[in-house]
Order: C-alpha cells, then sequence, then structure tokens
C-alpha cells in the first residue's frame, strides 16, 4: 500500500484504501498522506500524525497540525503558538511564530508575533534579513512579497529579481507572472515587462500558452502569450 493511494472519506473522518476502511477507526477530522506517508489526525485527545499503518508518530497532541511538505509539518500548540515538526515529531526550531506556512522548495514563510513576514530554511534560519507586510510562498526559485514600496519578486537569497514594483503580483508560472498597476491586471516575464499593453479586471496564469481573463465590461476571454483575443466564452 502506498501512501498516495489512501484516500479520505466524504466525511473526512476515515481513510480508505481501495474502498475498504482503513484501520478499521473513524477520527473526528482526517487530513491526507504525504510523504514520506504521514498524515494528520484529530481524535479526541487533540491533533497528531499517523503512518500509514495508523501508528501514532509521537505522543505530543496539538490544537491543530498540518501536512508534512519537504519532512516538514506545520503544527499550532495549546499557547497557540506555531512552528514546525521533523518526521520524528521533533521540534526543527526552538522559535515560535504567530502563523507558519508550508515549506515549499525547502523554504517557508513565517509570521511573526508583530505581524512581520519572512523565510525561513529547513533548521529554521532566516535565509534573508529583510521583513515584510507579507511573504508567499516560492516556487520555481522567486516569491511575492510585499513592503511600503508595494509588490515585488525576490530570490532565495532575498534579492529584488528585477527592481520593479506594482500594487499586486503572483508567482512565475513556466515563465510569467500576473501583476497589477493602476488600470489592471496583465503578465509580466521575468524583467518585469508587460507582454501586451491591454488591462483586465481579472486574470490567470498562463495554462499551455493561453489564460482566461475577465475584461472590464465582464467578458471572459482567452488570450494568448502575447495578448491577443482567441475566443470569448
Amino acid at each position: 500500500m502506498k501512501y498516495n493511494d489512501i484516500q479520505i472519506s466524504q466525511d473526512s473522518k476515515f481513510f480508505l484504501f481501495q474502498n475498504n476502511k482503513l484501520f478499521d477507526k473513524e477520527f473526528e477530522k482526517v487530513m491526507k498522506f504525504h510523504a514520506p506517508g504521514l498524515a494528520p489526525v484529530k481524535d479526541k485527545s487533540g491533533w497528531f500524525h499517523i503512518d500509514i499503518n495508523g501508528n501514532e508518530l509521537y505522543k505530543e497532541r496539538y490544537l491543530k497540525c498540518f501536512g508534512f511538505y519537504c519532512n516538514c509539518a506545520a503544527v499550532i500548540d495549546n499557547q497557540n503558538d506555531w512552528f514546525h515538526i521533523n518526521e520524528n515529531g521533533e521540534r526543527i526550531y526552538n522559535e515560535n511564530y504567530s502563523w507558519c506556512g508550508n515549506y515549499q522548495e525547502n523554504v517557508c514563510t513565517v509570521r511573526t508575533q508583530n505581524n512581520k513576514y519572512f523565510h525561513l530554511d529547513k533548521n529554521g534560519n532566516r535565509i534573508y534579513t529583510e521583513e515584510y507586510f507579507y511573504a508567499g510562498d516560492y516556487k520555481d526559485g522567486y516569491c511575492c512579497v510585499k513592503n511600503q514600496t508595494g509588490w515585488k519578486h525576490i530570490d532565495k537569497q532575498g534579492n529584488n529579481l528585477n527592481g520593479k514594483y506594482f500594487l499586486d503580483l503572483g508567482i512565475f508560472h513556466k515563465d510569467y507572472a500576473t501583476a497589477k498597476d493602476v488600470n489592471g491586471w496583465f503578465h509580466i516575464d521575468k524583467q518585469g515587462n508587460e507582454l501586451y499593453r491591454q488591462r483586465y479586471l481579472q486574470i490567470e496564469p498562463f495554462y499551455n500558452g493561453f489564460s482566461i481573463v475577465e475584461n472590464f465590461e465582464n467578458q471572459k476571454i482567452i488570450i494568448d502569450e502575447i495578448g491577443n483575443n482567441i475566443l470569448t466564452v
């Protein structure tokens, strides 16, 4: 049995494998199994993680547990402090946060008690010195952060990718990102250059060369990577 073959019941109270209930047990709540084959569950004692045989990973109980990403999981203790644990249930670092994200590309965004955001490596060390109003997950080596000037992309050393700021910003997907200026949403390349002149009310990332956008007349349109209208939907 592989962990990614295990399903969750419709009411999210037990696990299924080949349509059969696993462990002959129901919980108050279950979440998906993630690599290396661990899942968060809740019973009357609290939240904890189990392996694919239904065995608890540790004796501690939490207010909430989340899935494992990059072999680390975010948990909330009884003091409402957030931190990460490893596959053995051990704390990765000593610091507590008011919120933690999930590790992506071996780094993780956290929020401090004074509502500042930054990223940690897998040892819990900050990967740069700056603090932000918001910091998102890394994807393909870059993430979106917001400071007093606006939104920008940074690399894993905390360097500004292209020196440009926007009113809002999305992550890069296949070399292009969504961005917003005073006129609306559009797509940019890694140099921060617009791909076309038009602006939209809403847009999505490109999917195999095309994006669905909504103009200011609330029409949904498919555009290509140079902004040509392909189809109204």
